[in-house]
């Protein structure tokens, strides 16, 4: 038995495109990507990064949406690119999702107990009325919501937060080992951000279940995250304990994402216009440099050569994609306070 929940083994996923002319071209949405979860200790995985960068690309292959066109995804042992029906459904049942969008899941047609009950025939979670209603309202109440206030409401009748923790409750009567869950703040108020993050933490502390999540904000990284990976375009740009990552970023293009966080003071203001070069040229084929090239402050002529391996910032798991530290460039790349 696989002492590893999820192994992500050099995954990547390249589109063909048909450009201008009719002539094709391929875009490389994640390149050589490495991840792996633990049986005995779950954990709050986050992926960063900005749009494009490959969260979503990488979440859809998790979840068995799309196939990667090479690596491997293996679940609890089992490569799932040679599973059979009887696997595939035990992996649904395993791996569940929870989408950005808190609108656009349901179907307003139907009540909300319409979702839990659809989940409960296709998996066989329970027959009698009783049994059935008690796993509900045991979901419900997890994250906070009772059966008598939201089940027998349709969707439009319910807030964002509502929905949202309803789909996390959705995903926890199965009693999934991973949850990935792709931006599942973005879309709702502030004020209910806390308490959706809080039903992770619960879910990851109190019932043993692992996140993949997928996220563009630091600060909710930073909150709730164990470890964090950021990509840029596709590519590992770095990895390692969220805390170490944040608050001392390696990565030129870390270094300037967490930088560019607002500060909370009202005499900092924003000065000046950001000019972006083009940059997909530089996503177009496996065999390119390093894909931060153009924006970087520190780029060399080697940059051009290959994609940086991902070389280690500390002893433990702190690592950074970055030719700055190789045995050449390490005293260099020192960040300064």
């Amino acid at each position: 038995m696989s002492e590893m929940l999820l192994e992500i083994r050099n995954a990547s996923k390249v589109y063909k495109q048909r450009g201008v002319g009719g002539v094709k071209r391929e875009v490389v949405a994640l390149q050589d990507f490495n991840l792996n979860i633990a049986k005995k200790k779950p954990s709050i995985i986050t992926i960063a990064g900005e749009s494009g960068s490959g969260k979503t690309t990488l979440a859809q292959l998790v979840l068995g949406f799309t196939h990667p066109t090479s690596g491997q995804i293996i679940f609890d042992g089992q490569d799932m690119a040679t599973a059979d029906a009887r696997q595939m459904k035990a992996y649904r049942h395993q791996v569940q999702a929870v989408f950005q969008d808190p609108f656009g899941v349901y179907n307003p047609f139907y009540r909300i107990e319409h979702v839990f009950n659809t989940v409960i025939n296709n998996f066989k979670l329970a027959n009698k009325p009783e049994a059935r209603r008690a796993l509900v309202e045991k979901a419900l109440n997890i994250v906070g919501l009772h059966g008598e206030d939201v089940l027998r409401k349709y969707p439009h009748q319910l807030s964002g937060g509502q929905r949202q923790r309803i789909m996390m409750a959705r995903a926890y009567m199965i009693s999934p080992k991973l949850i990935v869950a792709d931006e599942p703040v973005s879309m709702v108020d502030a004020s209910l951000r806390a308490s959706i993050l809080d039903v992770m933490v619960r879910l990851k502390e109190d019932n043993g279940i692992s996140f993949l999540y997928i996220t563009h904000d630091l600060s909710t990284a930073y909150q709730i995250g164990d470890q964090i990976y950021v990509l840029y375009q596709g590519t590992t740009a770095e990895k390692g304990s969220t805390i170490n990552v944040i608050d001392q970023p390696r990565h030129p293009y870390v270094q300037l994402l967490v930088d560019s966080v607002p500060v909370p003071d009202p005499d900092i203001k924003w000065e000046g216009e950001i000019n972006l070069p083009p940059e997909e040229e530089m996503r177009s084929s496996v065999h390119s440099g390093c894909r931060f090239y153009p924006r970087c402050p520190s780029r060399m002529e080697r940059c051009l050569t290959a994609q940086p391996p991902l070389y280690k910032i500390d002893a433990i798991d702190h690592e950074a994609s970055c030719y700055l530290y190789d045995e050449n460039g390490v005293a260099a790349a020192t960040r300064q306070p």
